[in-house]
């Protein structure tokens, strides 16, 4: 085996380093026994196509978990470079004591299917209706089905494409937050034989 590139590795404990992930705020509540709040989750993610599914992971001292167990609903609101600090603010103070959606000046929008609100600055809305609560240990993961999906028409193409690229997606890892960059190629694009 001659010519291996040599790549030095270092061993780390075990822990959650998948990233980037989305920085996403999850809204809920908006019915009489539940004011709209908003959290941010970085620990939400894709888990089914056909039903479209979804999951998010919550710590059960935080108040959206109460709104969430109880209403079995919230909307995933897929946030912007330029709602970086209120996505890191709404994660650091309670719902308890603030009207998020008051301090952040971001606007709670009717949903489609659900109760609780979208947040309407937000490019993508998507409304979820909770399956499955499944406690893990510090956190307890909703696994819910998508009911509707909205989506800001500024970042639809003439071709009726939503352009991620154009929309400068917040995205989360390690502690830090990041912009997503430009599109480099789309699925399928390393065996896609060239037209001639």
């Amino acid at each position: 085996m001659a010519n291996i590139k040599q790549i030095e590795k270092q061993s780390w404990k075990p822990g959650n380093v998948l990233a980037p992930v989305p920085a996403v705020l999850v809204s809920c509540g908006g019915i009489k026994e539940w004011k709209p709040n908003m959290i941010t989750i970085a620990w939400a993610g894709s888990i089914c196509s056909d039903p479209p599914m979804l999951s998010i992971s919550i710590r059960p001292e935080r108040h959206s978990y109460d709104i969430i167990k109880d209403t079995r609903e919230f909307v995933v609101n897929v946030t912007t470079e330029k709602q970086a600090k209120a996505v890191d603010w709404c994660g650091m103070v309670s719902g308890r004591d603030l009207n998020k959606f008051k301090r952040t000046e971001l606007t709670p929008a009717p949903a489609l299917k659900v109760k609780c609100p979208i947040v309407l600055e937000c490019p993508i809305n998507i409304e979820c209706g909770v399956q499955k609560i499944i406690k893990l240990g510090t956190h307890t993961l909703f696994l819910a089905e998508v009911m509707a999906v909205q989506v800001t028409s500024e970042f639809i193409d003439n071709k009726g494409k939503f352009r991620l690229d154009k929309s400068n997606l917040l995205a989360f890892g390690l502690g830090e937050y990041f912009k997503m960059g430009p599109r480099i190629g789309k699925f399928g694009f390393s065996v896609r034989k060239r037209k001639h």
